[in-house]
């Protein structure tokens, strides 16, 4: 079983940036796919981006594209969500999920409990 607590979000301006992070126990973390997802208010749960267990292969979505990077440090047992240039359209918690297959959709096993992104035009 893995057990997930993002941290990182807050209150920042249209064009900044922030980190978000994952941090895991377990002592297999490596053997665990990572997603990101966000939900919006009043909107459902996204795909944000995702990352495999030795951080080879890492898919985003299309509006993360060239703005969010994913990372992985498996020693730390964390994962990353580096966002750049946000935007307010960005505002939503945002939730780091894990499973040991891969999955673009809300399938995953392990669920953290959030954390907060607001972006302020």
């Amino acid at each position: 079983q893995v057990q997930l607590v993002e941290s990182g979000g807050g209150l920042v301006q249209a064009g900044g940036s922030l980190r978000l992070s994952c941090a895991a126990s377990g002592r297999t973390f490596s053997s665990y796919v990572v997603a990101w997802f966000r939900q919006g208010p009043g909107k459902e749960r996204d795909f944000v981006a995702v990352i495999s267990g030795i951080g080879s292969t890492i898919r985003y979505a299309d509006f993360a594209k060239g703005r969010f990077t994913i990372s992985r440090d498996n020693a730390k047992n964390t994962v990353y969500l580096q966002m750049n240039s946000l935007k307010p359209e960005d505002t939503a918690v945002y939730y780091c999920a894990a499973d040991r297959a891969w999955y673009t959709t809300a399938a995953y096993a392990y669920w953290g409990q959030g954390t907060q992104v607001t972006v302020s035009s």
